[in-house]
Parts: C-alpha cells; structure tokens; sequence
C-alpha cells in the first residue's frame, strides 16, 4: 500500500468532518442547501395536534426508554428536539400536553425543555406539573401506568419517538383502542415493525435524528444534515466502484478499501 492503513482513515475522517463542517458554515450564512425530501410522518406531527386541538382532548408524548448514559443517549436527544416542537404547538393551540417519563435523570431535562417551549410561545401559566410527569423506571410499571393515562384520559395524538423494547405494541395498541391518531418512530431495527403496524404514520431509523432539522429548519442543523448526505453519497460511490474493481479483477482499490477498518 502507498499509505498507512491509519494514516488514510485519518484522512478520509478529516475529508468528512470537513465537508460536514462547511455544510453547516454554509447554512448559517444562508447560502442554498439541498432540499430535505418531504417526510409524511413529520408532516403528520401539526395534523395530530390539531385533531387534538379541535376535539378539546390532550396530546401524549413519549420518548421511549433510553435515556441520557446510556447507548440510547443519541435517540433520547434526538426525542428532546420533537417535544420541544410539540410543547410549542400545544402552547400556541392552548392543547393540554401529557408527557410521560420512564428514566428519572431524563425527567428534569424533559421537564426544563417543556417549561422553555411554554415560555417561548408567550403561555407560562399553561405549564403545570402534570404535563410532565415521571411514571416509573420499571419497564412494565412504565407501560401499566401509561395505558392507565390512555384509559383516564383520552388522549386523541399520541407521540412515541425514541428507543423502544417490549412495551411498544402494548402502548400502541392502548392508543389505538382509544382512537388516537400515533405518530412512532425509533431507530432499534427490532421494534420498527411494531410501530409500523399499529401507528398512522412511522419515522424509520435516521428519520428520528433528521427530524429536529426537518421541523425547526435551523440553517446548521440543515447544513449539518446535508453535509452527512454528502458523506454517504460518497461512501456509496466507493462501495460501488469497490464492487466493479473487483468483479473486473483489479484487486488494489478494494484491498485499500477493506483495509480502512482495521
């Protein structure tokens, strides 16, 4: 090989952070980015509030079960940005905004983003300290208490984006026995179907963490996202050239290649 295998990883590493970097310094300065195609499940978000709105009935929100240490830490944050959005909405519709907690450390970081969301749309005195509420840290404790929210309730939105296990099909199916229009989405592969069958629209794995840029359209954010895009573009052109070279029987470019993650 020319190069190191860890010089060049360094390298294509460095070419990425770059390009993401320049993505968002571009968005910031308000230069056009690509366009974020249209995602029908983000879309679905105001339509569920105002469904709620005009039935005088709450909204539920849930960001599963992750939480802020652990390996779910990245679908947590990226929850916080869809609450955020949907506590605004309330506010603004002057909607009741249930939302339910399951990790004790993610209950005062909900609770504190909930209350700025009130306070950004001009409606303090909406907040309350049932809007959020910590229901337990037990998984099964967690799902009893919040189908008992559905049943006392009614709830006519329910939000269930984030890391989900067992308790997902038990919490959707509650909402739907209710008749509540669901929005899911997580990025755990093995709970996807579950939300896909019982929710009226799903966010499939990285839609959960495009979604904060989708619905705010802060410009670095969108940079960011775009950036990231570029970054895969790439690789897939790589991978596909890797593909051709070596059915061709140029052995190089992908020894090269198989080399960068080691």
């Amino acid at each position: 090989m020319i190069f190191p295998t860890k010089t060049l990883s360094l390298a294509v590493l460095i070419i990425f952070c770059g390009l993401i970097y320049y993505s968002m310094l571009a968005g910031k300065k308000g230069k056009e980015l690509p366009k974020i195609r249209r995602i029908p499940a983000l879309e679905a978000i105001d339509e569920a509030i105002g469904r709620a709105t005009e039935l005088g009935a709450p909204v539920h929100f849930s960001p599963g079960r992750g939480g802020l240490i652990e390996e779910e830490a990245g679908q947590m944050l990226a929850s916080f940005q869809f609450l955020s959005y949907i506590a605004r909405q309330c506010a603004k519709y002057k909607t009741q905004l249930i939302a339910t907690i399951c990790d004790a450390i993610v209950f005062p970081v909900a609770e504190e983003i909930v209350r700025q969301a009130y306070i950004a749309e001009g409606a303090p005195e909406r907040f309350t300290p049932e809007t959020v509420r910590y229901l337990s840290n037990d998984q099964m404790a967690y799902c009893t208490a919040v189908l008992g929210v559905f049943q006392r309730e009614k709830p006519a939105a329910n939000f269930m984006i984030g890391a989900w296990y067992a308790e997902t099909m038990l919490i959707a199916e509650g909402a739907a026995v209710i008749g509540a229009m669901q929005v899911g989405g997580t990025a755990r592969l093995f709970q996807l179907p579950f939300l896909v069958v019982s929710c009226d629209y799903c966010l499939l794995g990285e839609e959960v963490f495009a979604g904060g840029a989708y619905l705010g359209k802060d410009p670095v954010q969108l940079g960011s996202l775009a950036g990231q895009d570029i970054c895969k573009l790439i690789c897939s052109g790589i991978i596909v050239v890797g593909v051709v070279t070596r059915l061709l029987g140029w052995t190089y470019f992908y020894d090269v290649i198989g080399k960068l993650g080691k």
